[in-house]
């Protein structure tokens, strides 16, 4: 196999496991999902929860909520508000 295609092959394969969920991501989303329950449509908050988990390193401690208090936090939750739809919070 050439160097071009084992490449390729490389970089496909690293795509596909950054889209498998890891261990804690479940436990983060749904207790993100709890921790913003009425603040908007289930759908938004579903979508919200899971942009910052998105955001968040894998190896990150802190809930999503937690991590929305953080300078980083702060960055990614303009980004997901966004791409959520969330409209409802007070800037």
């Amino acid at each position: 196999m050439n160097k071009a295609i084992s490449f390729t092959l490389l970089i496909a394969l690293f795509a596909a496991t950054s889209l498998v969920a890891g261990p804690d991501d479940k436990k983060w989303v749904d207790q993100c999902i709890k921790d913003n329950k009425g603040e908007e449509s289930a759908a938004v908050v579903k979508k919200y929860c899971e942009c910052m988990n998105e955001e968040m390193s894998d190896s990150e401690e802190m809930s999503i909520t937690q991590w929305e208090k953080t300078a980083n936090g702060k960055k990614a939750e303009v980004k997901c508000d966004k791409a959520s739809g969330w409209k409802s919070k007070k800037k």
